[in-house]
């Protein structure tokens, strides 16, 4: 048996089960959106944080990292419960065609586990929808749970993706719009204040002061 997870959001930078394998790559017709309620890891009911999703959309491709769990049933059965307690605001599991940078064409990777969401605010509660990059960027600022702050969420994103050498314009605009609202960020090992941080412009990425947070599990 083996189960293979691919992780567009704080999967990407914290995992949080144990796997055998992890590969950098991506998936195609899907982009990432701030279109998902959290109320229980970085925001609460009255403050819901916003989190990553799926959005379904041609010629689209959304960078990540694929996990691999082998060794039987037991293994996949544990880190699937442990997904799913995590990944709870999520009412859909799809398959995916999980594709590299050495092969664009044909994917390295089939019947890859893609956690997604049905983008109706009826049928998923927690479906907050699109919303100007403002209106995003102000309940990101503010919004905090047990695991942590929203923001910080946004932040340790755009890190894991220039981690991984796929930094992408929309993630970075709203966290530099959230930047504004909160204000610049010293680092420390540079005494440099960062407002803005251009894509493909590779400085050190922004250090924040982690928080004590229960981050295994965090969405």
């Amino acid at each position: 048996m083996v189960l293979w997870v691919f992780g567009y959001g704080s999967l990407v930078w914290n995992p949080g089960f144990e796997f055998d394998e992890r590969i950098v790559g991506f998936i195609k017709d899907h982009k990432r959106v701030f279109d998902l309620a959290c109320i229980d890891h970085r925001g609460t009911p009255a403050n819901p944080a916003r989190t990553l999703t799926l959005e379904d959309s041609e010629g689209a491709i959304c960078w990540g990292a694929a996990y691999c769990v082998r060794g039987g049933p037991e293994r996949e059965k544990v880190a699937m419960e442990y997904l799913e307690r995590r990944e709870c605001e999520y009412d859909l599991k799809a398959l995916a065609d999980f594709y590299t940078e050495e092969d664009t064409i044909m994917p390295i990777l089939t019947g890859v586990l893609v956690f997604k969401s049905t983008p109706d605010k009826e049928l998923n509660k927690y479906y907050l929808g699109p919303a100007p990059l403002e209106n995003m960027a102000r309940q990101i600022a503010i919004a905090a749970g047990p695991c942590g702050n929203n923001r910080e969420y946004l932040f340790k994103l755009e890190k894991a993706l220039y981690d991984i050498g796929h930094e992408e314009a929309y993630v970075i605009e709203l966290a530099n719009e959230v930047r504004k609202i909160v204000g610049p960020i010293v680092r420390p090992e540079e005494n440099l204040v960062a407002t803005h941080v251009p894509l493909n412009f590779h400085i050190a990425p922004i250090q924040l002061v982690p928080l004590q947070e229960p981050i295994a599990m965090d969405s």
